[in-house]
């Protein structure tokens, strides 16, 4: 039995799903190309915009890519873009490659 969804998750999924579909409109994308450019289909991306939390986390993934979000994704959760995580970067088994 899956347990039910904290209300925080179940707001913040449908928050990304909108910020997906305003850039996809914001960028002149119908859905069926962004789908494409994805390869996903049509109704995975209307569940995604629509903020259903089943989505696969790669799906996430593939659409920040297509939507020009990959990076931008990466690097808001990268540890070491924070002075916290900078300072303890020798928990992290990986440094900046910049």
């Amino acid at each position: 039995m899956v347990a039910e969804l904290p209300a925080a998750i179940l707001r913040s999924a449908l928050e990304i799903g909108e910020d997906y579909a305003g850039r996809r409109k914001t960028l002149g994308l119908t859905a069926e190309h962004v789908a494409d450019r994805a390869d996903i289909t049509r109704e995975t991306l209307r569940k995604l915009e629509h903020g259903a939390p089943s989505v696969s986390f790669h799906v996430v993934l593939r659409v920040a890519r297509a939507l020009g979000l990959l990076e931008t994704v990466t690097e808001a959760l990268d540890p070491l873009n924070t002075d916290l995580g900078r300072a303890r970067a020798g928990l992290i088994n990986r440094q900046r490659a910049r």
